[in-house]
């Protein structure tokens, strides 16, 4: 159960659910040694472990997200990083109990939904591209995540002299979008058209270029694009007509062979950190696919976005997608210190979280982070003397009270020492930003295999002593360990819980004295 629930928490936990893995997989290991069971003894052992911990916690993590779900109904901000069918169960949202034209036709006013996790909605501004990019200043092309009508698109004929139906044309006057057509994109706010051309894209030099160009609609032959729709083989039939939502669509440049696309890679500053369009000449690359979330015809009837609703099941793994590639595209803002797992067993470098009157700096406590550091490598000193001993055969010339307390001290230690390792070796090959609180969970095995570590050589010490001594001594090693810990504390508290009165460079400031490390930002909090 609580497997599931720290999972459920948070995506750390799968790290102690490989711990549990390999602790069962040890120990089914000696069973199957044990030969007083019997193999269908070994099966139930095996079954028993497979229920209790790999299904119930996938029962329970599925029935947190199913009542998540249920309780988190309502439309919110994030709404733009789900698909068009997730966004259509939220109450609230432009999608949730609407009635849409069910095809596209010319004259529609779409939005283009990019199909990838996360993915955002085809968009403009009126912000050009920097002169630094290259000749052509266009107008920026992104894809962003949020709902504005800088998403709205008109769809238009190539012929930009094409008539199209007005307020006194009937339904028999409408002309859809089908699978093959050439197809203009009127941004609808600014009147520029969809447009690529030989220009490297802004942040990714291997694609072109996407802007915005023209005045009034009109443009040139590079605002053109083929419409390409997918189906279940492949490439849909010729003739296909473009369905909002369900069809799932490409858009190749007429002129360049190219494809519209959208990834994850996010412009700088002069883009509003939005996410980059280009023109992607790799025609295989799913981050090429869309499809229209929003349409609006005048002369249309209109269906119900109940038809596009997807299963609980849909749901449940498109949501752990866009988690996925969220947290996976993680970047550091402007000025945002960061860190690097190595900073973090040595207590290297801190983060500020706030300044002014009351100020928060997050750091470990150095007498707890150091001494954990040192007590793991004395853990392995110890491992690798045992190794020794044992290979020497020393082992069996100590007492068996000796052997026994190593024994449990190594089996323990070595089952904590993998749990720390666990959950810290992993954050070096993880490519988002990093930050200093992501070690805690690694401290705590850290901690507990400190406290092992201390017990034991507290423990080892006292066998060696006269049996009149052992009591006192004990004591006392105990009292010491305690009061080092408690001072160390009180030392450090008002970094446990903040500081305010006079800054830390002031004689008078709780924290003055207090910077031990060059790096540490003590000083910077004002």
């Amino acid at each position: 159960m609580f497997i599931g629930c720290s999972f459920s928490v948070k995506w750390v936990g799968l790290f102690i659910i490989a711990l549990v893995g390999l602790t069962t997989v040890k120990d089914l290991w000696d069973l199957m040694g044990d030969l007083r069971l019997s193999v269908a003894q070994i099966q139930k052992h095996f079954l028993a472990r497979a229920v209790c911990l790999i299904i119930w916690p996938i029962l329970l993590y599925f029935s947190v997200f199913c009542f998540h779900f249920l309780v988190l109904s309502h439309s919110g901000n994030g709404d733009g990083f789900f698909s068009s069918e997730f966004q259509s169960t939220l109450v609230g949202n432009d999608l949730y109990d609407q009635k849409v034209p069910e095809y596209v036709a010319y004259g529609s006013v779409i939005t283009l939904k990019n199909r990838r996790g996360g993915g955002g909605l085809l968009h403009s501004h009126t912000h050009l591209y920097p002169e630094d990019l290259g000749e052509y200043q266009q107008q920026q092309i992104t894809a962003y995540t949020h709902k504005d009508d800088n998403n709205k698109w008109l769809v238009k004929k190539t012929n930009s002299h094409a008539p199209l139906p007005g307020a006194n044309s009937s339904i028999e006057d409408v002309e859809f979008i089908r699978n093959g057509d050439q197809i203009v994109l009127e941004h609808v706010m600014t009147k520029r058209n969809l447009h690529a051309h030989h220009q490297k894209a802004p942040m990714t030099p291997t694609h072109y270029q996407v802007t915005g160009y023209g005045e009034n609609g009109v443009g040139d032959a590079n605002d053109i694009w083929v419409v390409e729709i997918l189906g279940s083989s492949g490439s849909g039939n010729h003739g296909d007509q473009v369905r909002t939502v369900t069809s799932v669509l490409k858009l190749r440049h007429l002129n360049l062979g190219c494809y519209l696309h959208s990834h994850s890679t996010q412009l700088p500053k002069w883009g509003w950190e939005q996410l980059e369009v280009t023109c992607n000449p790799q025609a295989s690359d799913r981050n090429n696919l869309w499809n229209v979330e929003g349409n609006v015809h005048d002369l249309l009837p209109h269906v119900s976005f109940e038809f596009y609703k997807p299963s609980i099941f849909s749901k449940f793994l498109e949501s752990h997608l866009v988690m996925a590639e969220s947290n996976n595209n993680m970047k550091p803002k402007e000025g945002e210190i960061t860190s690097k797992p190595w900073h973090w067993p040595i207590n290297l470098q801190g983060q500020v979280f706030s300044g002014g009157d009351h100020r928060v700096y997050l750091l470990g406590n150095p007498i707890i982070f150091w001494g954990c550091g040192l007590l793991k490598i004395l853990f392995v000193v110890v491992v690798m003397l045992k190794l020794f001993a044992r290979q020497r055969g020393y082992l069996q010339r100590m007492r068996n009270e000796i052997q026994a307390e190593l024994d449990v001290f190594t089996s323990n230690g070595l089952w904590l020492l993998v749990g720390w390792a666990l959950h810290y070796l992993p954050f070096y090959l993880m490519g988002r930003v990093l930050y200093f609180h992501h070690y805690f969970p690694a401290l705590m095995f850290s901690i507990m295999l400190a406290g092992v570590t201390i017990e034991y050589s507290i423990r080892l010490l006292t066998a060696l002593l006269h049996p009149a001594l052992k009591p006192l001594f004990y004591h006392t090693s105990v009292a010491v360990v305690l009061f080092i810990t408690v001072v160390s504390f009180l030392f450090f508290m008002p970094l446990a819980y903040g500081m305010s009165g006079p800054k830390s460079d002031n004689p008078e400031s709780s924290m003055y004295g207090l910077k031990w490390l060059p790096d540490w930002d003590i000083l910077a909090i004002v």
